[in-house]
Formats: structure tokens, C-alpha cells, sequence
């Protein structure tokens, strides 16, 4: 038997579990053309929030699935083969050979690391410090929840880079020493401690070069505030709203914008899917080498995934949040 997460309902503010239903199944067979994957690691992100407004009900959590073929009628995708694909939240998925990418395994290099720092986290946190804030080095870069998935790679990405400080902002003392001990991070900031504008201006007192901001309001208004002039602030996500039934207001310095000639450009990583193989030969050989960690909270088993995604939501985790299906 297969096992499918259906969403069954729609949230009013914060999700909850009974929104979504556990479904067995028979296990598809393959067509002509077609493999059938076992999935091994589930990824667990916060736009999958934002698609549950929108999104079919009664179907399965779509998102970033690493699987291992268990049956084939297609000749390139032999079983064996491991494959990266986007069917989501299930324990199986029939897939084309058209639709998956072929993994190959390396050692020094956990399977895992195609959904953090080598999947979508990472490349959202790659094009947004060398495509749309084209960091250079030297410069001074912030970014906001900088314990999550993509802040986790963004800090390390960013040293990588050049940056001559590195300061991330999160949610508690523990996951800024995280920061500090693990990622490499010059600065971190416990946002909950309040007044994180001072915070950051107390961090980079000669100002900010390069925002990467997955937030959005009071982090947005102070990475503004804090900005030097011609600083660019690559938007990548919204935390701070997905949850809320009433948005929180625009940052009330949003003119300084015009004052200090910034540059707040917003993007989607699906945008720039061609830039993975420039990723891979990026961060491979620091990952080999161990300069580069990915961050990563794994939990395991299928029934675990709901558990796993509110979690994340509330900040349960440090780096990206991927669920373990099967060995």
C-alpha cells in the first residue's frame, strides 16, 4: 500500500493537523514511460502555507521529494536510479523520466543535501546574494531568519562569497549561538528580545550593503533603516505574514528607500532552475571538505510529515526542515 497527506481543509490563520487527512492506498504501477519512485526525504518549507490557501483540497501537499526507483517500464530511469521530483507529501509517486532529475551519490555528501543546500533553500539563498543583490566582497550582509533553511545556507553562502561580516537575525539565544558556533556568523540577533533595529545597527555600525530578508515587516523596515547608500535587499520570502489574518504594516520607511537609492528587487527561485548544475560545482567540493554544513533538522517517518510542517511553521527547527520516509 501507498500512503498519500491530502490537505481537507482550508486554515483561517495558523494551519492545524486536522487540516490534513493520511490516505491509504494501492500502489500505483508504472505505464509505458513511467518509473515508480519510493520516496526517501519529504521537504518541508514555508510556502507550502501560502499554497494552502489556493491548492486543490483533497490532494497531496505538492513539494521538493528525493525518491529511489522501485519498479520501471522506462529505460532511463533504471531501478536504483535516485531521483529528485515535486509530486510531494506520499510514500510512492509515478514519475517520467522527463519530470525527475537523476541524483548521483557522492561520498562526503548526505542524500539530504539535495533539499537544503543543494536544493531549493540553497538556491534561493545562492541567487539572491550573486544574481539579485550581486554581493561583493567586503561587504557587509544581513539576513533575516538566518536559522531557517535558506538563512542557514544564505550565512555560509554569503562567507563563501567574500563577505566581510555576516550578521543573521532569529527567534531565540539558542539558535544565535547556533549561528555563531556553527555557521559562521559574525553577529546574530534574538529578534524576541525586542528592538531589533538598534540590534542591528549596533551590529554593523558603518551600515548594511546586502539584505537577504525572508521576513518582511519590522525586519524588512530595519534592514532599511540600516542600509548604506546603494545597498540592495534581495526579498526571498514573508514570514511574518503567511500566518496572519491581517498583514503587518508596510515598513514605515519605505521612503528611505528613494533617499539612500537602495535597490529591493523580490524573486522566485523558480525562476532560475538553470542555475543548479552552477550551485552544485559551487558548493560541492566545501560540502566534501566540511567548510560548508548543511544545516538540517530531519524527522523521521511519513506519519510525522503534518507534525513536521507546523513545526516549522512556529520555528521547531534550526536549518531546513526534511522528513525521512524511507531508508
Amino acid at each position: 500500500m501507498a500512503v498519500l497527506v491530502h490537505q481537507v481543509a482550508r486554515p483561517n490563520g495558523w494551519p492545524a493537523a486536522d487540516q490534513f487527512s493520511y490516505v491509504e492506498v494501492t500502489t500505483p504501477e508504472p505505464g509505458p514511460g513511467e518509473a515508480l519512485v519510493e520516496n526517501v526525504y519529504l521537504s518541508v518549507d514555508p510556502y507550502m502555507r501560502e499554497e494552502m490557501d489556493e491548492r486543490a483540497l483533497g490532494t497531496p501537499m505538492e513539494g521538493r521529494s528525493i525518491g529511489r526507483v522501485v519498479e520501471s517500464r522506462d529505460p532511463a530511469l533504471p531501478v536504483g536510479e535516485l531521483v529528485f521530483h515535486r509530486q510531494g507529501w506520499r510514500s510512492h509517486a509515478v514519475v517520467a523520466s522527463g519530470d525527475v532529475r537523476v541524483l548521483r551519490e557522492s561520498q562526503g555528501v548526505p542524500l539530504s543535501a539535495y533539499l537544503s543546500l543543494l536544493g531549493g533553500t540553497g538556491l534561493s539563498a545562492y541567487v539572491g546574494l550573486t544574481r539579485v543583490a550581486r554581493l561583493q566582497p567586503g561587504e557587509t550582509v544581513f539576513i533575516s531568519a538566518a536559522a531557517g533553511g535558506v538563512g542557514s545556507a544564505a550565512g555560509q553562502i554569503a562567507r563563501l562569497l567574500g563577505a566581510g561580516r555576516v550578521i543573521g537575525s532569529t527567534g531565540s539565544a539558542a539558535k544565535a549561538e547556533h549561528l555563531l558556533k556553527n555557521l559562521g556568523f559574525d553577529a546574530a540577533l534574538d529578534y524576541r528580545t525586542g528592538d531589533l533595529a538598534a540590534q542591528l545597527a549596533a551590529a554593523a555600525p558603518e551600515g548594511v550593503d546586502v539584505c537577504l530578508d525572508n521576513v518582511g515587516g519590522d525586519h524588512l523596515e530595519a534592514a532599511i533603516g540600516a542600509m548604506r547608500d546603494r545597498g540592495r535587499i534581495a526579498w526571498c520570502g514573508a514570514v511574518a505574514q503567511y500566518n496572519t489574518l491581517t498583514p503587518p504594516p508596510a515598513p514605515r520607511n519605505l521612503f528611505d528607500i528613494v533617499g539612500k537609492s537602495l535597490r529591493l528587487e523580490g524573486f522566485l527561485v523558480r525562476d532560475h532552475v538553470h542555475l543548479q548544475s552552477e550551485l552544485e560545482d559551487f558548493l560541492l567540493p566545501h560540502i566534501r571538505s566540511g567548510h560548508v554544513v548543511p544545516d538540517e533538522t530531519v524527522v523521521v517517518g511519513l506519519p510525522n510529515v503534518v507534525d513536521a510542517f507546523l513545526s516549522m511553521l512556529r520555528g521547531g527547527n534550526t536549518g531546513k526542515m526534511i522528513v525521512k520516509v524511507a531508508p
